[in-house]
């Protein structure tokens, strides 16, 4: 970015800001995403380039779904309509195997035929299926109604342990074998999708789930993890701390605390549908980002690390695009939940650090990954698994809060 850019920052309190900014985002993708043969291609160089056009990631077919299902919402171009559909058909008839009723992870897809290169089934991937249904029917395709029911009734049937009250994780493809690893990011995206499902239908069971799953992982499970949520659990739903030695993956993830933080507030606004006590939601969703925020951010260098471990150190020192972009929602949604002005400022330096060093704002969309100096480590933008879909997403939960702290 250059240095006149960096002195003229835009008003990120401006809904039209913001508004923009998912545009200039999404026309990184459209239209060069789409294959006219069928889904969207998942690898993405900085300018855009395609660098692998077989390849296709569960994650990626049906974020792009929810990408192009709220774009239409906000921004109402039938092209976006169009794509919703066109990306339903390939999640319906290429992923998903009708002879289990599961979606195949990893394709490889040819426009005749796919082959599968990893069919095991994913309780985090059903989510991101499912989230894409809710948007679909959001968007005005009715026929996904039926397939949010569908889909729900799946991760009930293949993945729900009513003993524990949460999700497993993941089964091989003809859900002969279950993993005995349990996560709570399966039930985060799970979460997320159930809110999105009960917006979508008003359908109180999918309310109340979600509900019953943040409360086991943001009060039981936290718990048991010294008041954070921690990532891999046993099968008991005990903690995995997988021995002394931590990597990325065996730490604690702030990001994943700002998520739940904001997911935690969007439930609380549905609290006279929750039908039970609700007063633990606020206080945990303001420890959850305190959490964050003390333990993650750098103060040399702006931005959250992406993982620190049990004694506090931080043992994963990169900056994700998606940490980042769900912080930010958090921060907007509690500074507009109790007005706290702490919280807005916190929205306010991570949106500089984002907008100055995460943003490519010569041909659009957001960095994957910087280093902790904030160094890109390669010229790929979006390999599969990213569509942004976080960054625009948080974008759109951002604008209700706006509009309240305006209201103030």
């Amino acid at each position: 970015m250059d240095a006149h850019a960096m002195d003229t920052l835009p008003d990120f309190f401006s809904p039209d800001v913001l508004l923009r900014h998912v545009s200039h985002t999404l026309s990184f993708y459209f239209p060069r995403c789409v294959d006219p043969r069928g889904g969207f291609f998942h690898h993405f160089r900085d300018d855009g380039t395609v660098y692998d056009r077989r390849a296709r990631h569960l994650l990626s077919s049906a974020g792009f779904v929810s990408v192009f299902a709220r774009s239409w919402r906000h921004f109402r171009d039938p092209d976006h309509q169009a794509l919703v559909r066109h990306g339903l058909d390939f999640l319906r008839r290429v992923h998903r195997n009708p002879d289990t009723g599961g979606y195949r992870w990893v394709l490889e897809w040819d426009g005749a035929g796919a082959r599968a290169l990893d069919d095991d089934n994913h309780c985090r991937a059903l989510a991101c299926v499912l989230l894409a249904y809710a948007h679909a029917v959001d968007a005005g395709v009715e026929e996904a109604r039926a397939w949010v029911h569908e889909t729900f009734e799946l991760m009930e049937e293949r993945f729900w342990e009513p003993e524990h009250g949460l999700y497993a994780d993941r089964a091989s493809g003809d859900w002969s074998r279950l993993a005995p690893c349990r996560s709570q990011m399966a039930n985060l995206h799970a979460c997320e999708a159930l809110l999105a499902a009960y917006r979508a239908t008003s359908h109180l069971t999918y309310l109340h789930r979600a509900e019953l799953v943040a409360r086991h992982i943001t009060r039981r499970q936290a718990a048991r993890a010294g008041g954070m949520v921690w990532e891999h659990y046993r099968q008991d739903w005990q903690p995995d701390w997988d021995g002394a030695q931590l990597d990325k993956g065996r730490s604690y993830q702030p990001g994943h605390f700002a998520q739940w933080s904001k997911l935690l507030l969007q439930l609380e606004s549905h609290g006279a549908h929750l039908g039970g006590p609700r007063d633990w939601l606020l206080p945990n969703a303001q420890d959850l980002y305190a959490s964050a925020m003390r333990l993650a951010w750098d103060a040399r260098h702006g931005g959250l690390h992406a993982g620190f471990a049990p004694d506090g150190m931080v043992c994963d020192a990169d900056k994700i695009h998606w940490v980042q972009a769900e912080t930010l929602a958090a921060s907007a949604l509690l500074g507009a939940r109790t007005g706290a002005e702490r919280y807005w400022v916190d929205y306010e330096r991570l949106w500089r650090f984002c907008w100055q060093h995460m943003i490519d704002h010569e041909h659009g969309a957001w960095y994957r990954i910087l280093g902790a100096d904030k160094r890109r480590y390669s010229d790929e933008k979006s390999p599969a698994g990213k569509v942004d879909r976080e960054t625009m997403g948080a974008c759109y939960d951002i604008l209700p809060a706006l509009a309240r702290h305006a209201r103030r």
